[in-house]
């Protein structure tokens, strides 16, 4: 019984999540039945946000302003570490 309430208090983001994308899916499919696709379109998006919190969850990300930043950070190296070696003539379409 203690490793059921233990493993509970461990996942409960992780099944909040879960249990927030089933309601999101049955709630998008009802609304677009019913024809309500303004509504349906909020779920849907609903849907998506949650996907990504439990797959941010199950990875151990968290999600910080100073994770954002070093991630922009490294992109804009990337790119720029790339651009460097296009030539100079090379067609932009």
């Amino acid at each position: 019984m203690g490793t059921l309430t233990a493993s509970l208090v461990m996942a409960r983001w992780e099944l909040v999540s879960a249990v927030m994308m089933f309601f999101a899916s049955t709630v998008n499919v009802k609304c677009r039945q019913a024809s309500h696709r303004g509504i349906a379109f909020v779920f849907t998006g609903v849907g998506i946000g949650m996907s990504c919190w439990f797959v941010t969850g199950l990875l151990g990300i968290t999600l910080s302003m100073e994770n954002l930043y070093n991630f922009w950070h490294i992109t804009k190296d990337v790119f720029v570490e790339v651009m460097s070696h296009t030539p100079p003539d090379y067609p932009m379409p």
